[in-house]
């Protein structure tokens, strides 16, 4: 994920393909794409011996703000961020949560239409989670904010649209929402019953089919499909026939944690 962060923003060139952003390829005008990106490496590089007032001012020089509007821009992400009351403090003294919070406004100071975070929450404690997470949250609404993470449930708190990337290739990109949509079911059966597993994988669109415990005198079985219909009916239709004690038939939405695992068993890998 870094590497392609690093790619996506200029600072390492693709060994093949090409990367444009607003239509500016990144390779052959770094400095023009650049303009148009604000971006926070996992590692940001801060100088802790400046205040957070001058600093911010080195990055608005650099970012090329005009004199005349930097001040107010400051004002602006001062606020935005939450570091009203640190401006004059040096930046080796703040806290992780705090210094995230630099790293962010400098990113956001030239106003661009795309922020980058790369793994933005990495060794924070949970209530500075907390508060980054609403501040990215915040800053979608005037940009747009590609967010690098390994931690599903960020995903799922900050994030409208997701991509999984594995072994260099791109496994799925789709709204949240779609991702999660109801396209597995749990069924309990009675315990004893035979052939249960292919009754229910002659079913039309279903992908797999696994044991997932007992509940009382039933097991249950876990039901996916390759689409977004609810398998509910289509497993009734098939199991009513068997004369089988059915004690539970249910749709399961997807966590992302489900759907990270089942693209992680089609890619081969063993998922965390």
């Amino acid at each position: 994920k870094t590497t392609l962060m690093k790619i996506l923003t200029g600072y390492l060139e693709p060994d093949e393909g090409d990367v444009r952003v607003h239509g500016i390829d990144v390779v052959a005008s770094p400095i023009a794409a650049q303009r148009r990106i604000g971006y926070l490496p996992e590692s940001a590089p801060l100088y802790g011996e400046m205040l957070v007032q001058e600093y911010l001012e080195m990055m608005a020089a650099m970012r090329g703000v005009p004199v005349e509007q930097r001040r107010d821009r400051m004002i602006e992400v001062i606020r935005a961020t939450g570091l009203t009351e640190r401006v004059i403090q040096p930046i080796g003294t703040l806290s992780k949560g705090f210094r995230q919070r630099v790293g962010i406004a400098q990113a956001i100071i030239h106003q661009p239409d795309i922020l980058i975070l790369d793994e933005p929450t990495t060794g924070l404690d949970p209530a500075q989670i907390v508060e980054i997470r609403e501040l990215i949250v915040g800053l979608a609404k005037t940009a747009t904010v590609l967010l690098s993470t390994h931690i599903l449930s960020e995903v799922e708190a900050t994030c409208e649209r997701v991509l999984v990337i594995m072994q260099g290739e791109l496994r799925a990109d789709a709204k949240l929402a779609e991702l999660r949509n109801a396209n597995a079911a749990v069924v309990a059966v009675e315990s004893g019953a035979s052939g249960v597993a292919d009754v229910l994988r002659k079913v039309t669109g279903v992908t797999s089919v696994e044991s997932s415990g007992s509940a009382g005198d039933f097991t249950r079985w876990r039901v996916t499909s390759g689409t977004s219909d609810d398998l509910c009916p289509a497993l009734f239709d098939a199991l009513r026939t068997t004369r089988w004690k059915i004690g539970e038939l249910r749709p399961e939405p997807k966590t992302l944690e489900r759907v990270f695992r089942d693209l992680a068993e089609r890619a081969g890998q063993v998922a965390p």
